[in-house]
């Protein structure tokens, strides 16, 4: 049986000592370009594979990074995880997923689980960034992270977007769209405090602009019962035209659920979603939504757990408006003439009941 090469056999082969094909090999310390063309080339010819279990047990860390995320059923943290892999594995680490399924519980375990592997640093997203037990653990370890998608409390770094901001922005486009009376459909907010901050700015946009306030619809995040809840919500709030979800894969679910009550998106009702996943556009009518970037937050927050770990210039995030923007689709519709009543827009009526 073939036996693997050992960095002694690439020493031996390049001439040097073991200590030089380590600093070549981690890019630590120096050594001359002579001697690392040298190394390569006995590394390359030997086939030697550097032990990651090795390097762990010399400098108590690996070159590992972890990602801590809700789940990558949501297109929206795949590719943000997408971004951040590109930067992280340029600079020779590797990454290690977890998905907490949106459980705070599950948050904990999963960066205690992190911190048992000696990962070099974490970027996560949690349930809520103020109130989170495993980002005080982090922080008092003092190990590298950064936030992603959360707004950063006091003595963190995120790359997030200016959650209260984009939605006000949604109200705008209701507004502008005649919409009075709408509905916000969210995941439980102590789950997401994403949604939660979106629902803030919703109200102070909606307020800002004369509508009525938002009515709130909590689901849980396996959208059980889903067609049976917004039948019951629509039934309680006749006068609600337009529903904004907290992301996209929520403005979809209830699209496919008003279908089902028999309703039409968006002439009976309009639907404007958050995040801007691509199949937004596959869909009929096309999805109104918020779009973000979350390549280049992933990626930011790769560059920014590096910057720590090699403690250099940490990277500035974007400024809140280069972190969204609107995307307009056939699920807003515009409240003409047609939809009004002596000037009122006319609500579901009460007997609604699409069932029958």
């Amino acid at each position: 049986m073939h036996q693997s090469a050992t960095i002694k056999d690439v020493a031996l082969k390049a001439g040097c000592g073991v200590a030089t094909v380590s600093r070549v090999l981690n890019n630590t310390g120096s050594a001359s370009p002579e001697m690392r063309i040298r190394v390569a080339a006995a590394v390359k010819e030997l086939d030697f594979q550097f032990s990651e279990v090795g390097r762990s047990l010399q400098s108590s860390t690996t070159r590992t990074i972890g990602f801590v995320v809700p789940s990558i059923a949501n297109p929206v943290y795949a590719d943000a995880l997408q971004g951040a892999q590109e930067i992280l594995t340029c600079s020779g680490y590797q990454m290690l997923l977890i998905c907490t399924n949106y459980s705070p519980e599950s948050e904990l375990s999963a960066i205690r689980t992190l911190i048992s592997k000696q990962v070099a640093g974490i970027v996560l997203t949690v349930s809520d960034a103020e109130r989170s037990e495993g980002l005080s653990i982090i922080r008092n370890r003092g190990l590298p992270h950064c936030l992603l998608y959360n707004n950063a409390p006091v003595s963190h770094e995120s790359w997030s977007v200016d959650d209260k901001a984009a939605a006000a922005r949604v109200a705008q486009a209701f507004s502008e769209n005649l919409h009075n009376q709408t509905g916000f459909l969210a995941l439980n907010f102590n789950k997401s405090d994403r949604a939660r901050q979106r629902y803030e700015g919703y109200c102070v946009g909606c307020k800002a602009r004369g509508m009525k306030k938002p009515q709130l619809l909590e689901i849980s995040e396996d959208f059980e019962d889903l067609t049976m809840k917004l039948k019951l919500f629509l039934s309680e709030n006749p006068s609600i035209t337009g529903i904004f979800a907290s992301n996209d894969f929520l403005a979809l679910a209830i699209v496919r659920s008003a279908r089902k009550l028999a309703l039409n998106v968006p002439r009976d009702l309009s639907i404007i979603g958050f995040d801007g996943i691509d199949v937004g556009l596959m869909v009929e009518p096309t999805l109104a939504t918020i779009v973000t970037e979350p390549k280049m937050l992933g990626a930011g927050a790769g560059r920014t757990v590096l910057s720590f770990i090699n403690k250099t210039e940490v990277p500035k995030p974007p400024s809140a408006d280069q972190t969204f923007n609107f995307r307009a689709g056939g699920s807003l519709a515009y409240l003409g003439a047609e939809s009004s009543d002596d000037g009122k827009i006319t609500p579901f009526p009460s007997s609604f009941d699409p069932t029958n």
